[in-house]
């Protein structure tokens, strides 16, 4: 669980003087593996910053379905700062076996070279994993994650129970998505813009290192003709002078989620649930497509379940790849992700929203589209026979196989569905790990890839809804800012 990985690097903090940064989950419960495997979103962490969660990965140990225990890594780069990334680009990844499985004693483990009968890519693998979700690869037993330079900490939240607050919760709607995704409209710089993410939380907005976050909240109102102070203060910044504010994200979920049952942990909470919060999936939101109007973003706010936005894209979200991961195209373009998926938007948002914002011109390959962090048991794409009509919700899971764009399609894209489901079976060519809309899932023909795996329920990770939580902590902060 994140929370061991959490507490360990405060442990390191507290010793150290706080030299150390995580991009982590919102929720002490989200695993590192699921929550990597599928991308992994670091709205209140510093994804923005730093990337996702598949790129903080540097080293992987697994058992794979053939039984043997092997490490793997890069080990050959090469500059890609002419193309505008940040981090090298990976060219070559090597990996060990280990030869004595029946030992016990971690000290004891004998790394080397392995057995020439041994035919698994570690390229493809290192690439599959590092993506293409979780449960399907083989059992992840250590993973290397890479940290940061410590950056100083705030949050902020909108006083969203106060009248006078409620009244305007549509013009903080617009500020965060402007800061987010169109901060030259703000007048703030794409440095401090990129300091600040948030969970699908409507009042939370988490900022790292430096910002401008209060100032551009009194421009914006001043813009919009609120120059009230009682408007102003509905957003307020963390603590205020009340009291030290904590140090980083875990630090917060301790502090304001507390419990005698679990002490120092960071919380188990929002407790799981068979959907995680989210029944439908939820779109990647080109920023390109943002660019063209600012009626853009009008338009995303109007009709998006709640007007609730995953602030974790863009920046390092974008540039911080090594190339050699599966994470889909459309994350790293995205300005934000967002759920259209309601009784009434469905078919508005395929046949009206979808083909603005993706590229539907080759009928032989479908674009992704969702995100695979918080995809829910009931999400699936549009109808094979036509992209704009949405795949009716009272069909069976049997109908949906048939007539409707998989889950997996809609997450990954044709071309890289492709791909995976060729490494799927050259890793596990007996699907031993058959899991619920992974890649390769298809319980009917456990020894083909038909291509159209089972609409059952998430096969993408359903990271647990953040919601219960980050509200509670809205309404902490709210309350020592006062």
């Amino acid at each position: 669980m994140t929370d061991k990985v959490y507490r360990a690097v405060i442990a390191a903090n507290e010793e150290e003087g706080y030299k150390y940064h995580l991009v982590g989950g919102a929720a002490g419960t989200v695993s590192p593996m699921g929550w990597s495997w599928q991308g992994g979103l670091g709205g209140t962490t510093g994804g923005r910053l730093y990337g996702f969660g598949v790129d903080q990965v540097v080293q992987l140990e697994m058992v794979l379905p053939n039984g043997v225990h092997v490490k793997f890594g890069p080990t050959e780069w090469e500059d890609a700062s002419a193309e505008g990334f940040i981090v090298p680009r990976t060219k070559v990844v090597s990996g060990v076996c280990r030869s004595n499985p029946d030992e016990h004693d971690e000290e004891k483990w004998i790394w080397g070279r392995c057995p020439e009968d041994f035919d698994i890519d570690f390229n493809d693998l290192y690439f599959a994993v590092r993506g293409g979700g979780g449960g399907t690869w083989g059992v992840v037993t250590s993973v290397f994650l890479q940290l940061h330079d410590y950056l100083p900490f705030n949050p902020y939240s909108f006083n969203l129970g106060a009248e006078e607050c409620s009244a305007i919760a549509p013009q903080f709607a617009m500020f965060k998505a402007q800061y987010i995704s169109a901060p030259s409209l703000l007048n703030v710089t794409k440095e401090h813009s990129l300091a600040c993410g948030s969970p699908d939380v409507f009042t939370l907005l988490v900022c790292i290192g430096e910002e401008d976050v209060m100032q551009a909240w009194a421009r914006f109102l001043d813009l919009n003709n609120s120059t009230d102070p009682a408007k102003v203060a509905c957003l307020s910044e963390n603590f205020d002078g009340v009291m030290e504010s904590p140090k980083g994200w875990a630090e917060l979920l301790i502090l304001a989620l507390a419990n005698d049952r679990f002490p120092g942990k960071v919380p188990d909470a929002p407790t799981p649930s068979p959907d995680g919060g989210s029944l439908f999936s939820r779109v990647l939101v080109p920023q390109s497509w943002l660019d063209e109007s600012e009626e853009n973003i009008k338009t995303v706010l109007e009709h998006a379940t709640g007007s609730l936005l995953y602030n974790a894209f863009g920046g390092a979200a974008a540039s911080g790849s090594d190339q050699a991961n599966s994470l889909s195209q459309a994350h790293r373009n995205a300005a934000f992700m967002a759920s259209f998926f309601n009784d009434d938007f469905d078919d508005f948002f395929w046949g009206n929203l979808f083909p603005q914002m993706f590229d539907i011109s080759d009928k032989t390959k479908f674009p992704p589209v969702f995100g695979s962090n918080h995809a829910g048991p009931f999400a699936a794409g549009p109808l094979k026979e036509d992209w704009t009509k949405s795949c009716p919700r009272e069909w069976t899971f049997e109908e949906r196989r048939e007539k409707c764009i998989s889950i997996q399609e809609a997450i990954y894209g044709t071309e890289r569905l492709a791909r995976l489901e060729a490494i799927k079976k050259a890793v596990d060519p007996q699907f031993i790990f058959n899991c619920t809309n992974c890649i390769g899932n298809n319980p009917s023909e456990p020894e083909s890839l038909s291509g159209n795996p089972s609409d059952e329920s998430s096969g993408a990770s359903s990271m647990s809804s953040v919601a219960a939580v980050t509200s509670a902590i809205a309404v902490y902060l709210l309350i020592n800012s006062i």
